[in-house]
């Protein structure tokens, strides 16, 4: 672990951004000077981003069907991406879904159990988000135990059935293809969709007590796509108080109303919108019904999202930054980083002066580093 004192660079402190010195220690941030310096002038010295949901690790462990056999180089691929955009927490959100294939319960197994493996020999702190869609009720008895068996300390919630469709007789888009990836006759992949369909009721029915069991084991919960303010209320009652990507402003204002956290994803704001036509991110953040912002499927989006609405003038550097920082860090939980503060860990993300990210330090060890500031670590060594 690095011992030394970040000494010439702007860095953000709980109070603002100022030049002063920042020292690093045992993994932490020091409260005094540990007397080796290393000079920063000209860069920007940031807490460490968490992202509170990532699923762009998937074009690493499986890059093509069956092409990649071996998982945990797959994850220390990720590993990598996520360090050098600056991420020093990373979710990585897996499904467990009707869809199957890459999000079906054999190879979410694979992911789990490879991730709690792999996290003990990687920088990064890796950890892990289960995406389980509520129709698969012939699962939830043996759930918790799978749940504790992988490591996951994070649940949320997804019911991606099309509804109204099935509801009508119809054939969902793109059904055909969608079976092909799961391995399924295009004709059984559609019962299977009215089955499911028709077992709402009971999955419904089940999930009050699934939820209860699986918050007295201490897993946090939380809920996805809510789009309205009914549903939101029904996943608050089940203990889910995340709320990941309302699609709607009534969601998004019933969630912060009954104080559960708001979960948007850094590319909407990036790009301007939903792709999917959905409440605005930016919307959502300028009304102050956002606490945290997540990559979603892009890693480099959370610090561009945190620079763009820092640069607009919607509000300084520090409330932007502690969007992907102390924000996400709340709804995990975590309460020992976040902020550059004595006796926090020692999760730090250096910028250049074009803010792309020169080195990344995770519990005080180097995760990234590149260029220039490489050669300053190598001279005060």
């Amino acid at each position: 672990m690095l011992t030394i004192d970040l000494v010439g660079a702007e860095v953000l402190r709980p109070d603002g951004l100022r030049i002063a010195p920042l020292s690093l220690a045992d993994g932490v941030i020091a409260d005094a000077p540990v007397g080796r310096a290393l000079d920063l002038t000209g860069y920007r010295v940031l807490p460490g981003i968490v992202d509170v949901h990532g699923d762009g690790f998937e074009r690493h462990v499986a890059p093509r069907r069956g092409a990649m056999k071996q998982m945990a180089e797959g994850l220390t691929a990720v590993e990598a991406e996520l360090a050098a955009n600056g991420i020093t927490t990373g979710v990585l959100a897996q499904f467990v879904s009707w869809e199957g294939g890459l999000r079906g319960l054999e190879f979410a197994d694979q992911v789990f159990s490879t991730l709690r493996d792999v996290r003990t020999q990687v920088v990064t702190d890796l950890r892990a988000q289960l995406r389980f869609e509520i129709s698969l009720t012939e699962l939830y008895a043996d759930l918790p135990a799978r749940i504790a068996d992988w490591g996951v300390q994070y649940v949320v919630f997804n019911d991606h059935l099309p509804h109204d469709r099935l509801a009508e007789g119809r054939k969902p888009p793109r059904l055909t293809g969608q079976a092909l990836k799961a391995g399924r006759n295009p004709e059984a992949h559609f019962q299977m969709l009215l089955d499911l369909h028709a077992n709402v009721a009971q999955a419904q029915a089940l999930l009050g007590p699934l939820c209860t069991e699986l918050r007295d084991a201490g897993v946090r919960l939380g809920s996805h796509d809510d789009a309205t303010a009914d549903t939101r209320a029904l996943w608050a009652g089940r203990g889910a108080d995340v709320a990941e990507f309302p699609e709607t402003l009534e969601a998004a204002e019933a969630a912060k109303a009954a104080h559960a956290h708001v979960v948007l994803g850094a590319p909407n704001l990036v790009r301007g919108g939903s792709h999917k036509g959905n409440v605005s991110a930016l919307d959502l953040v300028t009304m102050g019904l956002c606490d945290a912002l997540a990559s979603d499927y892009h890693y480099p989006s959370p610090r561009r999202a945190a620079l763009m609405l820092a640069r607009s003038g919607l509000m300084d550097l520090g409330a932007a930054w502690a969007l992907v920082s102390s924000g996400p860090a709340a709804v995990l939980g975590l309460t020992d980083r976040g902020v550059l503060a004595p006796g926090k860990r020692a999760d730090i993300v250096v910028l250049d002066a074009t803010d792309r990210v020169a080195a990344t330090i995770s519990g005080g060890r180097v995760s990234f580093m590149a260029g220039d500031i490489a050669e300053r670590f190598v001279a005060a060594a």
